[in-house]
């Protein structure tokens, strides 16, 4: 990407974690009864009552969401990119995938982002799986540079996973437990481009200097109705450590502003 492409995108990566942090600030407004979040009438708050929300904040920032925003809760979270039931109700204590990826107006660049989130607390077994993943979100960060092979990051993160009991792509391609995809791909015009970072690929396919990629790892347990994903777009800048393009906190808990009934 050249100058102005990457500022583009930097542009829509700031409106993007604006409207996370307005999402964000939305539900925790809410009260609570019966460890789910309720709206002034009574009735609880559904996931399609939020993507409403997001919709209308995104073009209020001039922003287009043509693909739609993955905001799941439960089991479907843990069924990577179920974009949502929009009758689920917000339930504490829940792990909530949100990914968001909008694009300027008219057709233009996109962003890319997810974080998880757990409404008032987050039960053991989230904060472990969260612990996990965060760590593969840190290593993958702190080695991302430009002319290395794409294949080593993914290997690296299963490797990670596997240390820690889950399973990979690696043992099982087909697997639809622990980790079950790639860990990143190019943002531009298109949503998901080259490059894209997949077991066996050969070596002389690097991530070049100026590149703009997600990095996503993420875990996933649909019996238990559990799951955790993070994700960020880094700019590849030569000669300087990959970072995010827009900054938003990784925090897993959502602390509620309002006393439960």
């Amino acid at each position: 990407k050249d100058e102005d492409e990457v500022a583009r995108i930097r542009r829509m990566g700031q409106i993007t974690t604006a409207v996370v942090g307005q999402t964000a600030e939305f539900l925790v407004s809410h009260a609570v009864q019966d460890a789910v979040l309720v709206k002034k009438d009574g009735s609880p708050l559904t996931i399609g009552d939020v993507k409403e929300k997001i919709n209308l904040w995104l073009a209020e920032r001039g922003a287009e969401n043509p693909h739609g925003t993955i905001l799941s809760i439960g089991r479907d979270a843990a069924v990577p990119h179920t974009s949502g039931n929009p009758r689920d109700v917000l339930r504490l204590g829940q792990t909530i995938i949100f990914d968001i990826y909008p694009c300027e107006a008219g057709g233009g660049y996109y962003y890319d982002l997810t974080r998880t989130w757990c409404l008032g607390y987050a039960p053991d077994d989230a904060l472990a799986l969260y612990e996990d993943v965060l760590a593969a979100y840190q290593a993958v960060r702190t080695q991302l540079c430009a002319d290395a092979p794409l294949r080593i990051y993914q290997e690296m993160v299963c490797k990670l996973f596997q240390e820690r009991g889950h399973p990979t792509l690696q043992e099982d391609p087909l697997t639809e437990r622990g980790y079950v995809h790639g860990l990143g791909h190019g943002v531009g015009l298109y949503l998901h481009q080259d490059p894209f970072f997949r077991l066996g690929t050969p070596d002389s396919q690097v991530l070049p200097e100026n590149a703009v990629v997600t990095v996503e790892p993420g875990l996933y347990y649909p019996e238990r109705g559990l799951a955790v994903r993070l994700e960020d777009t880094f700019w590849i800048e030569p000669g300087a450590a990959a970072k995010p393009l827009a900054d938003y906190p990784l925090d897993l808990v959502l602390p509620l502003k309002k006393s439960h009934r």
